[in-house]
């Protein structure tokens, strides 16, 4: 009767890669992390499912849900929150729990038969330098990592390498309360939760919150525009006290704004998107950093359907960043890095999509410095 709603995504996807580390595989692993979400899971090597459900109790309040889980792992919540709408009469509702991220448009898309292409975009699942729980000592311990995202170390906090952090994260959702109101023309969103942009949390490991909101506008039929920002300490306590900065931690945050655009008609879709983001962490030894530690991301992407259910479609990404100036050398934090990607879909049936791209990245410092990897992904929605 309405009251219950499930759902599904299911994708398959694998890919060959061609780096400047020689190799004897024929389809070798991505030395260089470049489409790495963690550690373990690359985004063009991955089997996913997921699953939802909705759950409408009363006219005010419903229950949602989503697990997933990836290559076989133990499924996770990815999404669990309730639904409050007050007034039914006014578009206005208000959710707790794990809910949807506030920041940006991508986040929306992420799922495989949304994404225009096989890849993400950089700013949401690329891994920078920089850690939530260690922290460098000075410029020359920062410059040394520089692409190494997929496993930096540091000496002050946490000791062990591990994965660095996303600009924006796009594989977990936020924990804390949001509320969301619109009509046709403009939407406005807002949330308080625990963790920050780049590292979304469960239980929060700072005392600090994050804040987050997003203006959406549709001044013409196609198009929409669309602007977010966020701000939030995102060092973990324990990082900080390491430091001797305890006292100062709610300073020691990350902020971000957005814009991004969307503008579709007849057969072309061309999505644009910008963040700059800024990071502030402790002063402990010489030669200092300076902060903030900024990077700026330009993505624009496009498709264009050639018949019914067939599409191509491109996307250049780039990341860039501050520079701080070490012992001996003045350079970007972080190793600036883009990514070009080009392919297509076609819909065999409905909720069934196969795709194919070809990936090309570029980065001037890391372990692997470029990469050419081709892609295919079969998709299963109902």
């Amino acid at each position: 009767g309405g009251r219950v709603t499930l759902g599904g995504d299911v994708s398959a996807t694998f890919c060959c890669t061609d780096s400047d580390i020689s190799t004897s595989s024929v389809c070798a692993l991505d030395t260089g992390f470049f489409n790495y979400t963690d550690y373990e899971h690359s985004a063009l090597r991955m089997i996913r499912i997921d699953l939802t459900a909705a759950v409408r109790a009363t006219e005010r309040l419903s229950f949602l849900a989503e697990v997933r889980t990836e290559d076989g792992g133990r499924p996770q919540p990815y999404a669990l929150y309730a639904r409050i709408r007050p007034w039914l009469s006014k578009p206005v509702d208000f959710q707790v729990g794990r809910v949807p991220p506030t920041f940006g448009a991508f986040i929306r898309t992420t799922y495989g038969s949304d994404n225009l292409l096989i890849g993400y975009r950089l700013a949401y699942q690329y891994l920078l330098s920089i850690r939530a729980d260690a922290l460098p000592a000075n410029a020359d311990e920062l410059l040394r990592m520089r692409g190494r995202g997929w496993l930096s170390n540091y000496s002050i906090g946490n000791a062990l390498p591990d994965r660095g952090l996303p600009l924006a994260n796009a594989f977990r959702w936020d924990t804390g309360v949001q509320v969301h109101a619109g009509t046709e023309r403009i939407e406005a969103t807002a949330a308080l939760t625990t963790g920050s942009l780049g590292n979304p949390l469960v239980h929060d490991d700072n005392p600090g919150k994050q804040i987050a909101t997003r203006v959406i506008v549709r001044p013409l039929p196609g198009l929409i525009v669309g602007a977010s920002g966020a701000v939030a300490p995102f060092v973990s306590r324990a990082a900080a006290e390491s430091a001797g900065a305890g006292s100062s931690i709610s300073s020691l945050t990350q902020s971000a704004l957005g814009f991004d655009a969307e503008y579709s008609r007849g057969y072309y879709l061309i999505r644009m998107e910008t963040i700059m983001s800024d990071w502030r962490i402790p002063l402990v030894r010489t030669p200092a950093i300076d902060l903030p530690l900024g990077a700026h991301t330009f993505l624009v992407e496009g498709r264009y359907k050639i018949r019914p259910g067939l599409y191509a479609a491109a996307r250049y990404d780039h990341i860039g960043f501050s520079e701080i100036t070490g012992t001996t050398r003045t350079a970007e934090w972080e190793a600036p890095v883009a990514r070009v990607e080009l392919g297509g879909g076609y819909s065999i049936l409905r909720n069934l999509m196969v795709k194919g791209s070809y990936q090309r990245d570029t980065r001037p410092a890391g372990r692997t410095q470029k990469l050419n990897a081709i892609a295919s992904q079969v998709v299963f929605w109902f």
